[in-house]
């Protein structure tokens, strides 16, 4: 009965912490239960939720989470129509790939949004950022990353690192004078 109740809790909280990244696993900790779920908030780094039936629930606080990453930067701007076309030319003629985390520009609402319809309810027709290292290619809104950047401001991100040296050496493959990389302090807790 107790890890009935135990699968069920960590069921609602799944439900409650969603990530627009694929691939994601939550481990569960009662005897190698495991629970996956492609679109559940990730935890920053290598932290899982860990709960255990014998002395109670212990868990790691995703809550308020932040991880300092180096973000760089292609191009900046208010125009989503250019900076989509830098961003494929860039693509391209790099071989790198574009991971739209299913966000388009929504111009009603003036906003990069998922889809009204997503599966995301809290976040369906809403902007919803890139928040986890990788090197793909995506437009995400500058202030997210860099608090007091101009509202509405759109990064062309060529990447998002664990560490300076592979911003810095991202950073010299662009070769391009408006490019540019910052060290950010990117919330990885649960967006919900």
């Amino acid at each position: 009965m107790k890890k009935s109740i135990l699968i069920c809790v960590v069921a609602v909280t799944i439900a409650s912490c969603k990530n627009k990244n694929n691939n994601t696993q939550l481990t569960v900790n009662t005897d190698t239960v495991k629970v996956s779920h492609a679109n559940y908030m990730a935890p920053a780094k290598n932290d899982a939720k860990q709960i255990s039936d014998t002395t109670g629930t212990e868990s790691t606080d995703t809550e308020n989470t932040y991880e300092d990453y180096y973000i760089v930067v292609a191009d900046t701007g208010a125009n989503y129509y250019t900076l989509k076309d830098k961003m494929m030319r860039i693509g391209e003629s790099a071989s790198m790939q574009i991971d739209t985390m299913g966000r388009h520009y929504n111009k009603a609402k003036d906003l990069i949004a998922l889809a009204d319809d997503d599966e995301d309810e809290l976040y369906a027709g809403d902007y919803f950022p890139r928040r986890y290292p990788s090197k793909t290619l995506s437009l995400e809104y500058l202030n997210f990353y860099k608090p007091g950047a101009k509202v509405k401001t759109i990064a062309l991100v060529t990447g998002i690192y664990e560490n300076k040296a592979s911003a810095d050496s991202a950073l010299k493959l662009l070769s391009d004078p408006v490019a540019f990389a910052f060290k950010a302090s990117v919330f990885t807790g649960c967006l919900h």
